[in-house]
């Protein structure tokens, strides 16, 4: 694993397809924003002799494929792909955002990954989110290691941040998280600070020096080894105790030297089972240098350690109409079944689809079948099509290089696919089949939205289409109480890349509007009302009256209609247009313009002229003798309540609980789920989370989540109803 005495040529960098599932790593980068994965891929890239020293391809761009909003942000907002090449494997590192408003290209990257390396800086620790990625890795047995950057920052200590990993990410086994290098410091600056020059083998015992801007391996001083001496022990007792032979662990605490080969070979299957994490330091590379500190090391570890994706177990796979089907862990050979993991557009070449391919092979110019289910919530339409697929690719920077073909388990991009969206699945048109899908993060941030203009009215549509395709952690909603089209989001950065995007990308300028809740209207007692509808202009004229009674009904029982007139008052005809009348009326509200819900509304008596009576009349009529029967009596402004739950860890369900209950919420209840968390389980009304995705995030430094879901509308307090009568009447 790099801890061994070769030193290798790299690759031109220049990736291509690869022959065979054993030959390709598909490693995801995981970290806070900020704590140097990018900067590490470019590194690794470089390292492999992909990009020249400025972290540029050859021929021009940046080894990570952003788009302009990431640089004008100055954070990672998508999932990017850089394929590189070493000592004959193809290994596709994919960098996802750090910021968890973006958590949706995370688990894309999760999903097309068969390894996770989990970046910590030196500097900042390990935040919550993180945390909670480890442990949903740690659910699915994904392997992982643990990469420690800026050490180079004032106070960086290696051993430190080691032992803070153990903790944090070791809970269940802290001796699974251990160093297989220590970092080795120079000579001091005049600051103080003494930057870290190399790396000493615990295993190998070899020191590997980086200072001159090679790798250079040594025999180390007599006076290092003492040094390194309880780190190495612990290393190898951590290897052997994970190791399949179990009479290793008798052999060496009975005396015997076990030999290095068997601790590397034991090392990388227990990291290949996802049993053990090492842990790594890694530095870009410094100026002039061809190699950072820790890169070989590195793409060693991912070559060697980590498992080829026929380790890794298929998705679940069904027909069409939902019968399972069993197919061989990734067989080149086997029916086609890829899945699109990330959609973009391109201003030259349309709409790009990065996908995985998880069994047979995938090739240019071939038909196959696209499958798309389960997101008809998120604006994503059911869809089932065959489509034939453009250019296969890979990434180059911003540009993309044709590759012949997509073996099972490794990553294209394909052109052309217009009506694939993020987590489709292709297979061969003659044997369609669906995979399931991975989980999305619920979108709970309502941006409202409308067309600036007339002319942004027409390409809106298609605008939000477009971009709900792209995103399926975005839902669109056209409310039909409100009439708001309203897109949810994951948080205030998410809303901000959307609306850029709807700007720069498909040219549709919108306007950000106040978020409107569907309130109701009901009746809180029992009244009486009369509609005289009477008009004589020559001619004929109009001519109805009708007295009807309203009475409040328990909450869900919407309107009933009710017919009590005796002795031909109102003759039947007309029966049926007073309860037009009175629906309608009810639609439009009585007090503030919401709707009417919960009463019941029976037809007492009414009169009628021979000539002059009619449909509209007796429609009009009943309308007034709701408005009339609502003056009278005292409305309720329904509002929407909420089901909320909280997961969140238990240092912060004091602080979720109180404001939970300074937003009106009904704490119903808590369960403890697992180890360290809390479910808080509350009724919220609707008015008071709007924010909530944000408030949360805050209160609990980013390690809580939450879901929502609708429970029923019930009056609103007095005060704040009064508000929004006077609102209403100020805005009529």
């Amino acid at each position: 694993m790099g801890d061994k005495a070769n030193t290798h040529p790299g690759a031109a960098g220049r990736a291509t397809a690869a022959d065979h599932p054993a030959s390709v790593r598909n490693v995801v980068l995981v970290g806070h924003s900020g704590s140097g994965k990018t900067t590490l891929v470019e590194a690794l890239a470089l390292a492999a002799g992909a990009v020249n020293r400025a972290g540029r391809v050859e021929d021009g761009g940046t080894v990570s494929d952003y788009d302009e909003i990431e640089h004008r942000q100055q954070r990672s907002v998508q999932l990017s792909l850089v394929p590189v090449e070493w000592d004959g494997f193809k290994i596709n590192l994919l960098d996802t955002p750090g910021y968890a408003d973006f958590v949706g290209e995370l688990r894309a990257g999760l999903r097309a990954a068969d390894a996770a390396l989990f970046v910590v800086s030196a500097s900042d620790g390990v935040d919550g989110s993180t945390r909670m990625v480890w442990e949903e890795c740690a659910a699915v047995g994904m392997p992982r290691a643990i990469v420690i950057t800026h050490l180079e920052a004032a106070r960086a200590d290696f051993e430190e941040m080691t032992r803070v990993c153990a903790e944090v990410f070791g809970a269940a086994d802290p001796d699974a998280v251990l160093p297989l290098y220590l970092p080795l410091r120079g000579a001091q600056a005049a600051d103080g600070h003494a930057p870290v020059t190399g790396l000493m083998g615990l295993l190998s015992q070899r020191l590997f020096d980086y200072s001159s801007g090679e790798r250079t391996e040594s025999e180390p001083g007599p006076d290092l080894l003492p040094q390194i001496e309880d780190a190495r022990n612990r290393l190898i007792e951590g290897i052997i105790s994970e190791s399949e032979d179990e009479t290793l662990m008798d052999r060496y605490l009975g005396g015997e030297q076990v030999d290095v080969k068997t601790l590397i070979d034991d090392l990388e299957r227990a990291v290949a089972r996802g049993a053990f994490f090492p842990v790594l330091a890694a530095a870009p590379a410094a100026e002039g240098a061809r190699r950072g500190l820790g890169t070989v090391e590195l793409l060693d570890l991912v070559t060697r350690g980590f498992p080829t994706p026929t380790e890794h177990a298929c998705p679940e796979v069904t027909t069409i109409d939902g019968r399972p089907r069993e197919l061989k862990p990734c067989d080149p050979d086997g029916p086609l079944v890829a899945e699109v993991v990330k959609t973009s557009s391109d201003p030259y070449v349309g709409r790009v689809s990065l996908v995985r391919v998880f069994s047979g092979t995938l090739r240019p110019d071939e038909t196959v079948h696209v499958s798309g289910h389960g997101l008809a919530d998120r604006g994503h339409e059911d869809h089932d099509v065959d489509e034939r697929i453009g250019a296969l690719s890979t990434p180059f920077g911003k540009q993309q290089r044709p590759v012949t073909h997509a073996v099972a388990g490794d990553l294209a991009c394909v052109a052309k696919l217009g009506r694939a969206e993020t987590g489709d699945t292709l297979s061969a048109k003659d044997d369609p089949l669906l995979m399931e899908p991975w989980q999305m993060p619920d979108p709970l941030l309502p941006l409202a939205i409308q067309a600036h203009s007339k002319a942004d009215e027409d390409k809106l549509s298609q605008g939000l289409g477009r971009l709900v395709a792209e995103d399926p952690t975005m839902r669109l909603e056209q409310n039909q109480d409100t009439h708001q089209v309203v897109l949810w989001c994951l948080g205030e950065a998410h809303a901000d890349v959307a609306l850029e995007r709807l700007r720069s990308r498909y040219g549709v300028q919108v306007d950000v509007v106040p978020h409107q809740v569907s309130l109701r209207e009901t009746f809180a007692t029992r009244s009486a009302g009369r509609g005289r509808h009477v008009k004589q202009s020559g001619g004929h004229g109009q001519y109805a009256i009708c007295e009807i009674e309203v009475e409040p009904l328990p909450g869900g029982a919407g309107i009933e209609f009710v017919d009590k007139v005796v002795g031909g008052a109102v003759p039947r005809q007309f029966i049926p247009s007073v309860e037009k009348g009175v629906r309608a009326q009810a639609a439009k509200g009585v007090a503030a313009g919401y709707p009417l819900v919960d009463v019941r509304i029976t037809l007492l008596d009414g009169k009628a002229h021979s000539v002059d009576s009619s449909d509209a009349a007796f429609q009009t009529a009943g309308a007034l003798a709701l408005r009339e029967a609502a003056a009278d009596a005292t409305i309720h402004l329904l509002e929407p309540v909420a089901e909320v739950s909280v997961l969140v860890g238990d240092d912060y369900v004091g602080a979720v609980m109180s404001d939970l209950s300074g937003r009106r919420g009904r704490v119903l209840g808590t369960e403890q789920v697992g180890t360290g968390r809390t479910l808080v389980r509350a009724e919220v009304p609707e008015f008071e989370i709007g924010r909530y995705a944000i408030d949360l995030r805050s209160l609990s430094h980013g390690t809580a989540r939450f879901g929502r879901s609708y429970a029923r509308h019930e009056p609103m307090p007095a005060q704040i109803a009064e508000k929004i009568r006077a609102q209403a009447k100020e805005a009529s």
